[in-house]
């Protein structure tokens, strides 16, 4: 009878029993006669297999001094417990090879710079730090469907495609849509206010597209927002609903996700503690006084960047921090206006601490129809590309608020990461499309 085929995943349930591992050769070494393969099959970790010679047969050992990196294999042995607690090792019975993989492996053991790696992102994949990230996208990913699906909001997908700006003009990739032109979407958000006046709470969970011409480690051009909206909310109630949402991801995440934040060393004590804290939530006017009184310089009116949005994070003992309240010129033409102080736009940004920025941008919604086509206008924005976000002040307009969320900032925060690019499959950055 063949040996039952098992991921390395579920190794520790066959002590004592001959087993088939079906993968890929990580790294091997010798000790005298003695070989050690390291095994990957795309389960978290990797399994040692030892070959010895009179336990082994001849041809697999013969074989097992001439794989390559990345080979792969069918290894088959018997699992034992390796010498630390809880690790487990084969000791080799036979090794069937499925493909001898080139000797000159782009990606090998040693350190290879950014520029090496990401041409080989297709294979960099492979690497542990690599996979573990992937693993706590895709939980992240299953954590966030469930926060809001369990609280009624329904997903609704925006389109990729779209006529028209939702933020900046100078940020959108044209293309061309038969005799017309069309836009990659900055933002799910207007199609989302559309349709949370049909079914009061949705969100919209896809990729969005900003031309910035950016190199920084916060930035893609390509990302993937989730972006929840709600009839009859303020700006209270979506920065409140924003703090829920960003506790239970987190705390879901450091239960689904412990061992590929072991693998990442990712502190969780600094996830932990935001579990039971309240989100400070603090004026732009007020934030403004405290970065001018820790050597920013800044006057009202101006944004705040990477280096403002670090120093804010440093400055509330590692909790995440709402500003809220930025001047209207900073603002794009949807935000509300403070009815008690016309300079101010009633939207509010997540920060996270640690130097990962911000990762929501969130607002109240502007909801009278001649206010809202006024903005447009002075946007330098064509109210004929807008008539239909239009009519939702037309008929039945309501007060409405979302925000938006980062998803791969979000990973990068909660995985540790020190640059954007480690946390999506393919990264697309403003110089690299490949591969």
């Amino acid at each position: 009878m063949s040996a039952p085929i098992v991921r390395i995943e579920d190794i520790s349930n066959f002590t004592g029993e001959s087993v088939t591992i079906q993968g890929w050769l990580y790294n091997k070494r010798s000790s005298g006669k003695i070989r050690f393969l390291h095994l990957r099959d795309g389960s978290p970790g990797t399994l040692q297999a030892v070959v010895l010679p009179d336990v082994c047969d001849a041809e697999s050992f013969k074989l097992s001094e001439n794989l390559t990196q990345e080979s792969s294999l069918k290894v088959t042995g018997k699992v034992k417990e390796g010498r630390k607690p809880g690790q487990f090792e084969i000791d080799v019975e036979s090794i069937e090879l499925v493909h001898m993989a080139h000797p000159e492996y782009p990606v090998s053991l040693k350190d290879h710079g950014a520029e090496h790696l990401m041409q080989y992102r297709h294979l960099w994949l492979r690497v542990p730090r690599q996979t573990a990230m992937m693993r706590v996208r895709a939980k992240l990913n299953r954590i966030i469907r469930n926060f809001f699906d369990d609280r009624g909001f329904v997903l609704m997908d925006a389109p990729m495609l779209t006529p028209s700006a939702c933020e900046g003009t100078s940020e959108l990739f044209e293309t061309d849509y038969f005799d017309s032109k069309a836009y990659l979407t900055q933002s799910g958000q207007l199609y989302a206010e559309a349709c949370a006046m049909a079914v009061g709470k949705t969100y919209t969970f896809g990729p969005t597209f900003r031309a910035e011409k950016s190199k920084t480690r916060k930035h893609l051009t390509e990302f993937w927002m989730i972006e929840p909206e709600v009839a009859f909310c303020d700006l209270n109630g979506v920065m409140d609903l924003a703090e829920e949402f960003m506790k239970n991801l987190v705390s879901e995440a450091l239960k689904e996700c412990e061992k590929e934040l072991t693998v990442l060393e990712r502190n969780t004590d600094e996830l932990k503690k935001i579990i039971d804290t309240k989100f400070p939530r603090v004026s732009y006017e007020k934030s403004l006084e405290m970065l001018n009184e820790n050597g920013f310089k800044l006057s009202w009116g101006e944004d705040f960047g990477a280096p403002e949005e670090t120093k804010l994070g440093e400055l509330f003992d590692g909790k995440p921090v709402f500003i809220h309240g930025f001047p209207k010129e900073t603002k794009s033409f949807y935000f509300k206006i403070d009815p008690n102080d016309h300079r101010i736009a009633l939207g509010c940004d997540l920060i996270a601490p640690n130097g990962f920025g911000e990762i929501i941008g969130g607002s109240e919604r502007e909801a009278d129809y001649e206010t809202l086509k006024e903005n447009i206008v002075k946007s330098g924005l064509k109210l004929e590309d807008y008539e239909w976000f239009l009519d939702l002040r037309k008929y039945g307009s309501v007060p409405h608020a979302g925000f938006g969320l980062g998803f791969e900032r979000t990973v990068a925060w909660v995985c540790g990461a020190l640059h954007i690019r480690e946390t999506i499959p393919f990264p697309r950055l403003i110089n690299y499309i490949r591969p």
